[in-house]
């Protein structure tokens, strides 16, 4: 029997049962659609943490005051029993070799005010070590200048919402800001950055990290971020950063080293995992409306067993029947499951334009994964109608009454 009558048997037999097949479709679709859009959910709420705590790179080290490993802190929250300094900083400098920037962190809310207005913003004080760390540069003017760690211009790079907000359409650079009590001087503007790190860094102001310090009436650095020229140097200058700081700390190790590119390979197994476990759980509907299917199928070579009967007298075998009735089976589940997977796909583009920020993606192995589970779902619950078929005798399934 050619595949053309196979097909033209199983839509001909689909087609003259249109409530039956358009239900069963649907339940299909929508097991289907829902594994589609959980593992969509999964996989955005999935790039969404790495972009933002990986940020960083690969080949950097964070330190952190205090020693949160043994107090059982969050990693970004650290409990502080000794300040990180400037100088802890110049030792790093000069005693960690291999380093290709070490940047301090000084950060803090202040009113930004510029003439009558005025807006509260994150001021974060670094060197021109950031942006770069980053792979980041201004999109108008300079970048912070580089000079003495203890002397910083007064200067700043502010944010494109900043701009915005206290500047309008005029050119900002050159024109003065009060950050809380101290003025300075806007020398360049950042284009298009997001949130990174629970910061939003369209809306900040970078200045030297000795005026954040001035501004803040603080001596202690909220991070160091070291960076290394290779990820594979990592390990090494992250235990060298170790020694260097418990030396000066009196052999203490009251600070806390993070690795956010391994810390980054964690979470993202962490979240294929819950991914996973996400579309596993989806996937149990696929079992009802596989159930649905064999449903269908009993009831199709109930209501047609004299057909079954006239196609044996005829000469047809029971591998014949087997297939007959099997491609009915996956034809059903088929076309439930790509009717399933256009849902799927819409639902995730419109997830997008609710939130650009979060990649909503459906991943092919998951469009795959769904039509391939809608063919096994037609074989298996397609199997056992299919065989009560094919074993039926041709004399008495003639006889047996519709």
């Amino acid at each position: 029997m050619r595949l053309e009558d196979l097909l033209s048997f199983a839509f001909g037999a689909l087609a003259a049962r249109k409530l039956r097949t358009r239900l069963t479709w649907t339940a299909i679709a929508i097991g289907i659609a829902a594994v589609l859009i959980l593992t969509s959910l999964g996989e955005g709420a999935r790039g969404w943490v790495l972009e933002r705590f990986s940020g960083l790179g690969a080949s950097t080290v964070v330190v952190l005051p205090g020693r949160t490993a043994t107090r059982g802190g969050a990693p970004l929250v650290a409990t502080t029993t000794r300040d990180l300094t400037l100088l802890d900083l110049r030792a790093l400098e000069e005693r960690v070799p291999g380093l290709v920037r070490c940047v301090p962190i000084a950060i803090g809310e202040v009113l930004v005010e510029h003439e009558n207005r005025g807006r509260a913003a994150t001021v974060i004080g670094t060197t021109s070590g950031f942006l770069a760390m980053r792979d980041t540069r201004v999109a108008l003017g300079t970048d912070l200048p580089d000079a003495d760690l203890e002397r910083g211009a007064r200067v700043c790079v502010i944010g494109r919402t900043l701009r915005r907000e206290l500047f309008g359409d005029a050119n900002p650079l050159g024109r003065r800001v009060k950050l809380g009590d101290y003025p300075f001087r806007v020398v360049g503007v950042l284009g298009a950055q997001g949130a990174s790190m629970m910061v939003d860094l369209d809306d900040v102001v970078l200045v030297p990290v000795a005026n954040a310090l001035a501004i803040f009436d603080a001596t202690s650095l909220f991070r160091i971020v070291v960076q290394v020229g290779a990820a594979a140097d990592v390990d090494r200058a992250a235990e060298r950063v170790s020694a260097v700081l418990r030396a000066r700390h009196d052999d203490e190790e009251d600070f806390t080293v993070l690795r956010p590119g391994a810390i980054a390979e964690s979470l993202d197994d962490i979240l294929a995992i819950l991914t996973a476990a996400l579309a596993g759980i989806a996937a149990v509907s696929l079992v009802v409306a596989g159930v649905g299917v064999m449903n269908v199928m009993v009831v199709s070579v109930t209501e047609r067993t004299a057909e079954i009967g006239l196609l044996k007298a005829l000469g047809a075998s029971r591998g014949q029947i087997l297939s007959l009735f099997l491609t009915e089976a996956i034809a059903l589940s088929t076309i439930g499951g790509l009717f399933g997977v256009a849902v799927g796909l819409g639902a995730a583009r419109l997830a997008r334009l609710w939130r650009a920020d979060i990649p909503f993606a459906v991943p092919g192995w998951a469009i795959a994964a769904a039509v391939g589970v809608a063919v096994v779902v037609g074989v298996l619950f397609g199997s056992l109608p299919a065989s009560r078929a094919a074993r039926l005798e041709p004399l008495a399934a003639l006889r047996r009454k519709v």
